[in-house]
């Protein structure tokens, strides 16, 4: 990337706004792509573009290109666009700050990674599936170098370069008239995964959730694994948003200093965290990252801001402005959301319970209120502290906000889903409709 592209189109923008930022981003990356016993195809991408944001009068104007002859005229476009929107006092630019050290989001082996490499780890899947006797369905691998610059007329200039390393694999297994499914994914900022070991734990649940049984209906704790943890997280984190709390759409909107949650639960949205999916020196609008305290021991303390949201609200940005690309502007977003408890439970102290490894429809529960209805997938029956059976067709349904006033670690190891960070969790006394 050359090195005067940013300055070269701040000057331009300059000469037709009041103020400007420029949004550099390049990507390489190797997509493997999985179909039933092969690789279907393999490939090498490369992206780079551009998006500018200008303030002109009072107004904000956005425009983006791939095509670097192209800055004064995506310059102009921008000026144009601002015209079209309405004079907001809310609107600006980050200030030129200090940026925290952040470690261990860069391998360079993923950046010299060849495609023999990434066609090699989805192989080992595929082969370790089968001799599990268990049929991959779909899966690939994904492996990318990322850099990104920000710089603005207030003097930012921050830079990152990130790597990001994932697999996945599905399988199934016949089970009876049917198949029993199952998957397994992992992400890391580090070519450190184990091909044989995703593909295993894979097809080792889809062959134990073999001859599921119904159950009866009834309130019972569940142990929730990762997955459908950070399904169900989702809505939870959405109430977080400093954009949903001005717009009345969070739960949390007035209760800052109250306890909301379990005593059990603190949460951080740290965006210096080493090893971090979404861990980078700025945020997408370059203000620097930090770690936010949400939840202390159950009592909520803040949300998460963009520049935007924080002078609406009078505060200061968390470094929460969010991009997820060039052709998009910021907003309100997670880093590296982080569940993090201070009181763990064995399954072992579970004498009537469910474990579940994913859930099925967690997009619609409803993001204000909490309430949920979902498909328990890979469900195991948890009598006197032990499974003791696979259970099919078995729905789950709550109110998010309720279930985690009473919730606990289930394991000390942790897992990031997306931006979520976090244990298996156990929740007390879901509706489990059998």
């Amino acid at each position: 990337m050359k090195e005067d592209i940013a300055a070269e189109t701040l000057k331009l923008a300059l000469k037709y706004a009041d103020e400007a930022e420029v949004y550099l981003e390049k990507e390489d990356k190797i997509e493997v792509n999985i179909q039933n016993h092969k690789v279907d195809f393999a490939k090498e991408t490369s992206s780079y573009g551009l998006g500018i944001r200008v303030i002109k009068e009072g107004r904000m104007g956005f425009a983006h290109t791939t095509d670097l002859s192209k800055l004064e005229k995506t310059v102009e476009n921008a000026v144009f666009n601002s015209k079209c929107n309405e004079t907001d006092p809310n609107f600006y630019f980050a200030p030129q700050s200090k940026y925290p050290k952040v470690y261990g989001i860069f391998d360079g082996k993923i950046r010299d990674l060849d495609m023999e490499e990434a066609v090699d780890f989805a192989k080992i899947m595929i082969q370790t599936a089968v001799e599990k006797e268990c049929q991959p369905t779909s899966g690939g691998v994904q492996a990318g170098y990322y850099h990104t610059e920000i710089a603005n007329s207030e003097g930012v200039n921050s830079q990152d370069d990130s790597t990001y390393f994932s697999g996945y694999i599905s399988v199934n297994i016949p089970d009876g008239e049917g198949v029993s499914t199952a998957h397994e994914s992992d992400t890391s900022r580090f070519q450190d995964l184990d091909p044989e070991k995703l593909s295993m734990e894979a097809s080792q649940l889809a062959r134990d959730s073999r001859g599921g049984k119904s159950i009866e209906t009834a309130d019972l704790n569940v142990l929730l694994q990762c997955d459908a943890a950070a399904s169900l997280i989702f809505t939870l984190a959405n109430a977080f948003n400093a954009d949903n709390v001005q717009r009345g759409r969070s739960i949390f909107a007035d209760k800052v200093g109250k306890e909301v949650l379990s005593p059990a639960l603190n949460i951080y949205d740290d965006g210096t965290l080493k090893k971090g999916l979404n861990s980078f020196t700025s945020d997408g609008e370059g203000s620097p990252s930090q770690k936010t305290v949400l939840i202390e021991e159950g009592v909520l303390k803040n949300f998460v801001y963009d520049l935007y949201t924080a002078r609406k609200s009078e505060v200061q940005s968390t470094g929460n402005g969010i991009r997820s690309s060039f052709a998009d502007t910021p907003s309100v977003g997670f880093s590296n959301f982080i569940m993090d408890f201070n009181q763990q439970k064995e399954m072992s102290e579970i004498e009537n319970g469910l474990m579940v490894k994913d859930l099925l429809g967690a997009h619609t529960a409803n993001p204000i209120s909490g309430d949920f209805s979902v498909e328990a997938m890979n469900a195991f029956k948890i009598e006197n502290g032990e499974i003791t059976y696979p259970v099919s067709k078995v729905m789950l349904s709550g109110n998010i906000f309720e279930a985690f006033t009473q919730a606990w670690a289930a394991s000390s190891k942790t897992k990031q889903i997306g931006p979520f960070v976090l244990p298996p969790i156990i929740v007390s006394k879901l509706r489990v409709v059998g």
